[in-house]
Formats: structure tokens, sequence, C-alpha cells
């Protein structure tokens, strides 16, 4: 984490390595490399170095993922996507829009559980940023945050 050079040489080691595969007769099992994800995998590794360029894969990843093929899209993904396009457009000191994309993937009611740690990263950036935004985010958190198993909610 936070070495963006030798980042993106594994992914683009790892992108010579796959280039031959092909797309997996079941896709959704976990333990089989799907090339059509290697867009969402790029973005999220991107997005956790702090590397800017997150932001045109995180975007490719949206697009792609709401028109998913047989015109399933997939909502848990994009919102995955869009929390990433978040960390990136931090990186890229744009905390409004920053704050726009996580404040989407919030209130979609999308985001899965073990994905708060990354949306509280945005919110700490925002807050950072000294925006006004900050209050809208409070407020969907407030309305949208987890609680898990009995215990307190996810603190934010």
């Amino acid at each position: 984490l936070g070495r963006p050079p030798e980042t993106r040489a594994a992914l683009n080691r790892v992108a010579q390595l796959v280039s031959d595969l092909h797309t997996p007769e079941h896709p959704e099992h976990h333990y089989v490399y799907d090339p059509a994800k290697a867009v969402s995998y790029t973005a999220t590794t991107l997005a956790w170095v702090g590397d800017p360029a997150a932001e045109e894969f995180a975007r490719t990843a949206i697009a792609e993922l709401a028109v998913a093929p047989g015109g399933v899209p997939r909502p848990r993904r994009i919102a995955s996507a869009q929390i990433d396009l978040a960390l990136a457009l931090l990186a890229a000191d744009k905390p409004d829009e920053a704050s726009a994309e996580v404040l989407a993937a919030i209130t979609s009611g999308r985001v899965v559980p073990s994905n708060w740690w990354r949306v509280r990263e945005v919110v700490a950036g925002v807050q950072r940023a000294g925006i006004p935004e900050i209050v809208d985010l409070r407020e969907a958190i407030e309305a949208h945050r987890p609680v898990g198993h009995g215990g307190p909610a996810v603190t934010l």
C-alpha cells in the first residue's frame, strides 16, 4: 500500500498472465478468474493504493456493470465501484465529487457490511477537506449503516 508504481507494475504482470484466459463457464464462482471483473479489480487495487488512475477504471467499471450481460445490473458491485471512484477522487483532490459518489453508494442500500470501512475512509477524507457535503453524508450514514448481528451499529 502506498506504492502506486509498484502496484501498477504488478497489475500489468497480472494482465499479461491472464491475457489468454477465456471467460469461464461459471464466472460467478469465487475461485475462478473472470476476465470481465478485471476492470473492477484494477479500480479497487488502485483505489486502495491511493492512485488517482483508479478514477478511469472505476468509471469504466460502473458503466459496464450498469449494462451487464443479460440485462442484469450488479447493484452491489456498482456500489463498490462507486466507493472505489470516491477514493480515487479523493486522491485526485476532488472531495466534492468523492462525496457525491459515496453518497450514491450509501443511499443505494447496496453497500455490503465488509465495505463500510472503505466508506469511513471516504467520509474521513471529505471531513478533512472541510466541505459542507459532510452533513449530507452523516445523515445518509445514520439512515443506512448496517447493524451487526445484534451488536452495535457500525460507527462512522
